[in-house]
């Protein structure tokens, strides 16, 4: 980890892991020489997650899963700097962006700052299916900002007058490994999505089941130029479609559960 200069503000970086081996690795190289601090809070792995972890020398905690915003609040609240920035397990920084948060921490002016993300798609960087630019803010004074959204889609919520800019260079996300591991998340994604939903008291007719594929398909494949990007970009387009399929069709049957619980 870095040693900072009396200039430097001391970073904080907060990440949250269940079975990562395949990627905490790359991403804890990638903040090593900039961060102050590294936080790991883990949701009792069982694979080499925290042996990878202790090896870089961070802060390992344990703490029960109850939700993406959770653990990720849990996180950001066990760091020791006012400055956090904060990283998926299947995230890293690219060269450009590593070089602009080093810039940052000589001279923090803003509240908040964003930058691009980047995804991997088993092997291959996509431009286009509305992946890209995925804009993310994940650097930030904590005492300005917090997680917040519905899960599993957290994002920063910066207090009002708060001020941000954007970062040159990307976060590299190492999404999925392959078709079998998409279908997999998609999956597992959609059913916390419904249940949220459900949670809200939103509902899903018939016909908004029915066009979620061809809408969020051809919206993605054609007009955000999912076609571009070949083969991936049209396996990314159709699961895009059809997870929304998903959401809505378990969504519906959470309620025709509840109606048939209350009966």
């Amino acid at each position: 980890m870095s040693d900072s200069s009396a200039r430097e503000i001391r970073l904080s970086v907060a990440i949250i892991t269940y079975n990562e081996e395949e990627n905490i690795g790359r991403c804890l190289a990638s903040v090593q020489d900039i961060a102050d601090e590294i936080v790991v809070v883990d949701s009792f792995s069982t694979d080499k997650t925290e042996e990878i972890c202790r090896s870089f020398g961070v802060r390992f905690i344990q703490h029960t899963f109850e939700g993406h915003v959770e653990q990720k609040n849990v996180a950001l609240d066990s760091t020791t700097h006012e400055y956090v920035l904060s990283l998926d397990a299947d995230e890293a920084l690219s060269d450009a962006l590593r070089r602009s948060i080093v810039q940052v921490k000589s001279d923090f002016v803003h509240d908040g700052y964003s930058f691009n993300r980047l995804t991997n798609y088993a092997g291959q960087w996509i431009r286009h299916c509305g992946w890209y630019p995925d804009r993310k803010l994940r650097l930030w004074r904590k005492s300005q900002g917090r997680w917040g959204g519905d899960n599993p889609h957290d994002k920063v919520i910066m207090r009002d007058g708060a001020t941000t800019a954007h970062l040159t260079g990307d976060l590299l996300h190492y999404s999925y490994r392959d078709l079998a591991h998409h279908i997999q998340k998609m999956d597992y994604l959609t059913t916390i999505s419904a249940r949220v939903a459900f949670e809200n008291g939103k509902r899903a007719s018939l016909a908004r089941i029915l066009m979620a594929l061809p809408f969020n398909f051809l919206r993605d494949y054609i007009i955000k130029g999912g076609f571009r990007d070949g083969y991936y970009g049209l396996l990314i387009c159709y699961n895009g479609g059809y997870s929304k399929f998903l959401k809505y069709a378990k969504l519906r049957l959470l309620w025709r559960e509840a109606r048939e619980n209350q009966a």
